[in-house]
């Protein structure tokens, strides 16, 4: 296994968890809670978010972390939507009618979804790279996942948060995904991105 392309590892094993959340231990808590409520759910997909994690160079645990925000591991979903009929699959791509944002690929719990979704993702991350280069590995993941919510246009300083759903999507994005790494969507390789 190489890396094809610039990748950087950071650490979710707590060591900057103190900076990095911005909001009461209580929030950290309760991201905790939903994660565990969602682990049964999330299990069936464990193989595919694993093999995209592994694929796409990304820790599957993040991929957990956002399923779980924003489909609840798919049960919140109606035949594979959310938000309205506005976002698809366990992910949630954002669409909209008349070619919409992005095009649904594959079904909605499917590896091809997972793909798109992340694929999606990781672009973020890198659009708040070159946005925000002298900020942190850290705060540059955490741009990325609030771009995810919200796009990147409304990423304008590092209270990333501020604009996006609840105005914690990012920090209760990634309590989430330290949860599922301790348990169970880790990956052994150091060639990944978060």
């Amino acid at each position: 296994f190489s890396c094809p392309r610039e990748a950087f590892l950071i650490s979710i094993s707590g060591s900057w968890q103190p900076y990095f959340f911005h909001f009461v231990s209580k929030g950290v808590r309760a991201s905790e809670k939903m994660a565990a409520t969602d682990l049964e759910d999330m299990d069936q997909y464990k193989d595919m978010i694993k093999k995209v994690g592994r694929d796409l160079e990304i820790q599957p645990a993040l991929i957990a972390g956002i399923i779980s925000r924003e489909s609840r591991a798919g049960t919140q979903l109606k035949n594979g939507w959310g938000d309205n009929g506005k976002a698809w699959g366990l992910m949630q791509v954002d669409v909209t009618p008349n070619g919409g944002r992005h095009k649904p690929e594959g079904d909605w719990d499917s590896e091809e979804h997972l793909r798109q979704a992340t694929r999606i993702l990781i672009g973020f991350i890198e659009k708040i790279q070159q946005k925000f280069p002298h900020w942190s590995k850290e705060e540059q993941l955490k741009g990325g996942i609030a771009a995810y919510n919200m796009g990147d246009g409304n990423v304008e300083d590092r209270n990333v948060d501020k604009k996006t759903t609840g105005k914690d999507y990012a920090n209760d994005v990634v309590a989430r995904a330290q949860w599922y790494k301790k348990n169970g969507y880790d990956t052994d390789s150091s060639c990944v991105l978060f």
